[in-house]
């Protein structure tokens, strides 16, 4: 059984090399505006008291 092309993430379409693993530049460009204005988020724990739950960065 032949394997499905691979689609565009955001409309569905066939994907094109040049814009990869998007289908136009119209894609690719919403996608990173959707970046630039914060409407992709990755998750953090939080603790209590609102701060991000994550002691790597402290100066201790």
């Amino acid at each position: 059984m032949p394997s499905k092309p691979p689609r565009c993430p955001l409309c569905g379409k066939p994907r094109e090399p040049e814009f990869k693993p998007f289908c136009s530049r119209g894609c690719r460009d919403r996608d990173l505006l959707t970046w630039f204005g914060e409407g992709y988020r990755v998750p953090v724990d939080q603790a209590p008291d609102g701060t991000a739950d994550d002691d790597r960065f402290d100066d201790n």
